[in-house]
């Protein structure tokens, strides 16, 4: 993945309101701590020495528990540069977890940055068609203006904080 390809996805990150750090592997649990407002909820991330439920973040939440969550923690399947998106697998728990909570936190392997949405169904969708499941593109917090002024968080989260692992 080229360093400019990454470049664009963190100025269009910014562009939607989002925010993002850069973070090494071992780093990761700290800056989940720095980042993890509890109540937590999440999706076990793909980095075997980190353990959300280490970090006080519930992984099998309840309805009651997603609703109640400042945070949700999940894993990112491709963040797509063109826009800032990030792409999640709506065959776990990511979509309700990334949604409920005020605070999506989302962590994405900087080798998961496409260049743009075509090349992000090139790469998942055979995947997602062998497991016959679908995909959840989200960009930047939830907003609207439907009644007038733009109010974030209406219909998703307020806040959107990505994790962006640079040495995997």
């Amino acid at each position: 993945m080229a360093t400019d390809q990454l470049e664009q996805f963190t100025d269009s990150l910014g562009r939607h309101e989002a925010t993002w750090t850069g973070v090494s592997a071992d780093d990761l649990p700290s800056a989940l701590d720095a980042v993890v407002e509890p109540p937590a909820v999440g999706v076990e991330l793909p980095y075997g020495t980190v353990s959300l439920s280490d970090h006080g973040v519930e992984l099998n939440p309840t309805p009651t528990e997603l609703e109640a969550a400042a945070t949700g923690v999940t894993p990112v399947e491709a963040g797509i540069a063109q826009y800032g998106s990030l792409v999640l697998d709506s065959g776990t728990a990511a979509e309700p977890v990334s949604l409920f909570a005020d605070r999506h936190v989302a962590v994405l392997d900087a080798t998961d940055v496409v260049p743009d949405v075509a090349a992000a169904l090139e790469t998942l969708g055979p995947a997602f068609r062998e497991a016959a499941e679908s995909a959840v593109v989200a960009t930047g917090p939830s907003a609207t203006a439907d009644m007038g002024g733009l109010v974030y968080g209406a219909h998703g989260p307020k806040a959107v904080h990505v994790l962006v692992v640079t040495d995997t």
